[in-house]
């Protein structure tokens, strides 16, 4: 078994032994399952701007600023919000969603290879279950799930608190010696690592840091991520 990220390379480079015994495959949604090239995010975190600007009654930049130390300190901005400002998180969540899923182009391959993994698969975002149907739709996908465990069912905790992990693994049954999960965020793999997935963190083609903010990308070759990879698709189809 790897220990740690670095080695990986190439698609060549995975074990699929690795993956033999997982029988509960957990995908993250925004970044992961769809690419962080498309920008779907994009217009989320725009709208989540707009938000906090109105909300807080300051400035785009001086609520870009906000937002992001939100993000960063909570784990998402609407938990920071919460928090700190006590916000309505079902009018914040129909706001920063209401955005155009056309930008993802829908992809069969992904979807084959989805539907090819032994045992249940499961979508685990920050999101709302709305906003993780319409991505997974559009990309084709959706049918392949067995569930989706959104922001409501953690209860509005976020990723990559240890409860909300748990709380997942507990509503469905998930043995987390024979799970793996797949993330975008390594500080999202922390805790599935401490309780004995497998992980596989998500990056931007070519290995690439030109998106997103700078923390995103910290401790990439951390001894949580088992692998790295650049494409999801055939990255499962080599542990097939």
């Amino acid at each position: 078994m790897s220990t740690s990220a670095h080695h990986l390379q190439k698609t060549s480079d995975v074990n699929a032994a690795d993956f033999a015994h997982v029988r509960d495959w957990v995908f993250d949604l925004d970044n992961t399952l769809y690419p962080r090239h498309c920008n779907l995010f994009d217009q989320i975190d725009q709208r989540m701007t707009a938000f906090v600007a109105e909300f807080l009654s300051l400035p785009n930049d001086k609520a870009r600023i906000v937002q992001k130390e939100f993000y960063q300190r909570h784990g998402t901005t609407l938990r920071g919000l919460m928090t700190e400002h006590q916000v309505d998180p079902d009018a914040f969540l129909e706001y920063v969603h209401d955005i155009d899923y056309s930008w993802i182009d829908p992809d069969p391959a992904l979807g084959e290879t989805i539907a090819a993994l032994p045992g249940r698969k499961f979508i685990f975002t920050n999101g709302d279950r709305n906003h993780a149907e319409r991505a997974a739709r559009q990309l084709g996908i959706l049918d392949h799930f067995e569930d989706i465990f959104d922001l409501v069912a953690a209860d509005l905790v976020p990723k990559p608190a240890a409860e909300t992990y748990d709380k997942f693994f507990g509503l469905h049954r998930v043995d987390a010696a024979h799970a793996a999960m797949f993330e975008d965020l390594s500080r999202n793999l922390t805790v599935p690592k401490q309780r004995g997935m497998r992980t596989v963190l998500v990056v931007p083609r070519n290995f690439e840091q030109t998106f997103g903010d700078v923390w995103e990308h910290e401790d990439r070759d951390g001894a949580h991520i088992d692998y790295v990879t650049d494409d999801l698709t055939t990255f499962l189809r080599a542990i097939r």
